[in-house]
């Protein structure tokens, strides 16, 4: 039993690591969703600016190209983060069945321990009230 109960706690263990894995990459998603709509916000704003002087207008091209690259690249991160979120939930998936699997056993387990202990009762009571019916039918003989 105690090797059941050390495999169900290394079981949850393991399912409680992939929820917090989980968690990690949603906060990881949502930063990198917070950084692309903070890009749009600044190449709005920098678009207003480069229409106030030449200089602005001449420069904002290889701003947008900049941006561009960043964006770029945080959509690529966004996509190994969405792949990785998906290979943890099929992981979690998996862990889970096997923690349910197995408490699912230890339950059966302990459940049939219990009947076994009822029978033994049960037939260590059935054998005293033989003995008793035995002794009381054997003094009336006498």
């Amino acid at each position: 039993m105690k090797r059941t109960n050390t495999l169900i706690r290394l079981r949850r263990f393991r399912v409680d690591d992939l929820k917090r894995r989980l968690a990690t990459l949603d906060a990881m998603k949502a930063d990198v969703e917070r950084k692309l709509a903070d890009l749009e916000d600044s190449v709005t704003r920098e678009r207003r600016r480069a229409g106030d002087s030449d200089i602005g207008r001449l420069a904002f091209p290889s701003f947008l190209r900049s941006i561009e690259t960043r964006r770029e690249n945080l959509r690529a991160t966004q996509k190994d983060i969405e792949r990785e979120r998906a290979q943890a939930q099929e992981d979690l998936a998996g862990a889970y069945q096997d923690l349910k699997a197995l408490e699912l056993a230890a339950e059966q387990q302990a459940k049939r321990a219990g009947e076994a202990d009822t029978r033994r009762n049960q037939s260590r009571m059935d054998e005293m009230a033989l003995v008793r019916h035995l002794r009381k039918h054997a003094l009336r003989s006498v």
